[in-house]
């Protein structure tokens, strides 16, 4: 990768309105991030209207801040990338109009990120990791294993077949009233809570694929919340819930990852990485339990520090440095997507 390129990253694909820019040395000059977590959690949830609406008022004055935090001028970008799916349309329609117009007014290539590449990617800014390497993608919206090849590169090797385990977090969190974002209200909970007082199941356990699941771990909850036969519950048991559901969630994905490694082993025989990405990447107790999966097969887990878990914009400029660096740059017609698939077929 040359040595002397920066470029401009924006991310608006659900509720953290980010700028950030970063160059080809690993240098991350700024990274500029303003939350709606206050605006949304009156509702318990993203309310995608009033996150584009928020985007819209707010981009253009996080991209100043990024350029004065970094002390960079215009003409001294090489590209602006942004996040153009998958994610919220509405968001996402707000970065790359944005991200489009810079390009055009200041005469610069605009590349156009894949939100989950962007993620699967953020271990090579951090940690320097080469290809190929297992990619396990956790957040609110998505869940799977990917084999990484390269930049656009990629495998599925099993993905949930109904909820991602951060929507999961997200609900079971609101079941127990400890508000949202969800991961990070259960991790705290959590903390004082005992895990092994809850027997909740382990999903799709021990099945010869790596696919997900997370929907009837939810429905369990409800079950046992049921019959504790105090409303509201007390703090001790809600700790428990917590603690419980926690420990659910690491130990199926810890599964999962278990039949991961063995697809990713038959497609790359000498791979050694595994990447922990994603929001629900930033949970302590799950990134303890999967080092222990990862160790036993001897493969390293990496995962970025949490400020980078959750969404941010230097991933997506980072992303965009990977892909200027061999050459791929997007035309402005390329439209926003709702939906974008990171990999497609099955080994």
């Amino acid at each position: 990768m040359a040595p002397d390129r920066t470029v401009l990253g924006i991310e608006s694909s659900c509720d953290e309105t980010a700028a950030a820019i970063v160059d080809s040395r690993r240098r991350i000059r700024a990274n500029v991030i303003l939350s709606q977590h206050a605006q949304h959690a009156p509702f318990r949830g993203v309310v995608p209207e009033l996150a584009a609406r928020s985007h819209a008022d707010r981009l253009d004055l996080t991209i100043q801040e990024a350029l004065r935090e970094a002390g960079c001028s215009w003409e001294a970008l090489d590209a602006v990338a942004a996040t153009a799916g998958p994610g919220l349309l509405g968001g996402v329609l707000v970065g790359t109009v944005t991200a489009k117009c810079i390009a055009l007014v200041h005469g610069l290539p605009y590349i156009a990120v894949n939100h989950l590449e962007a993620h699967a990617l953020t271990p090579r800014l951090t940690d320097r990791v080469e290809f190929p390497y297992l990619a396990l993608l956790v957040s609110g919206g998505h869940s799977q294993f990917v084999a990484v090849a390269g930049v656009g590169r990629h495998r599925l090797l099993g993905t949930t077949r109904d909820d991602a385990a951060g929507e999961a977090f997200d609900k079971a969190a609101r079941l127990l009233g400890l508000g949202f974002p969800g991961g990070p209200a259960i991790e705290r909970a959590a903390r004082d809570g005992d895990p092994d007082r809850f027997p909740l199941p382990r999903p799709l356990a021990g099945r010869a694929n790596a696919d997900l699941s997370f929907s009837g771990l939810k429905t369990a909850l409800v079950h046992v919340m049921g019959r504790q036969g105090s409303d509201p519950l007390d703090t001790r048991t809600r700790a428990d819930l917590a603690a419980s559901f926690q420990k659910a969630v690491a130990e199926t994905l810890a599964d999962r990852l278990e039949q991961a490694v063995y697809a990713f082993r038959r497609l790359h025989p000498a791979g050694t990485v595994v990447v922990l990405a994603g929001g629900v990447a930033a949970n302590q107790s799950l990134r303890a339990r999967l080092d222990v999966v990862a160790s036993s097969h001897a493969m390293r887990l990496v995962a970025p520090p949490p400020r980078l878990c959750t969404d941010n914009a230097a991933m997506v400029a980072w992303a965009g440095l990977e892909r200027l660096a061999e050459g791929s740059v997007s035309p402005l017609e390329e439209p926003a997507r709702a939906r974008w698939p990171l990999a497609g077929g099955r080994p």
